[in-house]
């Protein structure tokens, strides 16, 4: 269950940027015998995203590495703010909230690993998903219970759209 002061950080998201490897997937590498990296993601954690952006949350994928498979996912859940091979995550998130011209403090990120810290420490609402980095779990307001690539991001989706009082209305569509 999540704190009063994590419902209150994540009332405030605008915009959820998520990392992948170890996020929207379960952080392992699949490589095909010509050497095509291919990724695995969950298709909950998808219909998550896709409802959280339905309540006008915009979303973001960031990650340190470059991937077709990535870049499929994302242009099939809509996701737009696309940046692959970023090493310095932080530049990254200072891009995205000049661009879309918002605060830190309304911006979420999930995360699980070393390289999220510098986002993890400068956004409004740190989630971090179960089996992350010990330092990173530290750092979040809020760890999932599901593991990355395995629900997490579904979860956390769905908790900012609890914490905004628009989760009914996304569920609605479905449970008619």
């Amino acid at each position: 269950m999540a704190s009063a002061e994590t419902l209150a950080r994540a009332g405030r998201v605008r915009l959820m940027i998520f990392d992948v490897d170890g996020v929207l997937t379960d952080g392992t590498l699949y490589y095909s015998a010509s050497g095509e990296e291919l990724k695995a993601f969950n298709i909950r954690d998808g219909q998550g995203m896709k409802m959280l952006a339905g309540t006008g949350v915009r979303l973001a994928i960031v990650s340190g590495r470059r991937s077709a498979a990535l870049a499929r996912r994302a242009a099939d859940l809509g996701v737009d703010l696309l940046y692959q091979g970023i090493e310095d995550k932080l530049a990254a998130f200072d891009e995205l909230t000049a661009r879309l011209a918002l605060a830190p403090e309304a911006c979420g990120f999930l995360g699980d690993d070393l390289i999220d810290l510098p986002v993890l420490a400068r956004c409004g609402f740190a989630a971090a998903v179960a089996d992350a980095a010990p330092e990173i779990r530290a750092r979040a307001h809020y760890v999932t219970a599901a593991p990355g690539g395995r629900g997490a991001a579904r979860e956390t989706c769905e908790l900012v759209m609890r914490a905004q009082g628009t989760l009914a209305g996304a569920l609605a569509r479905y449970l008619a």
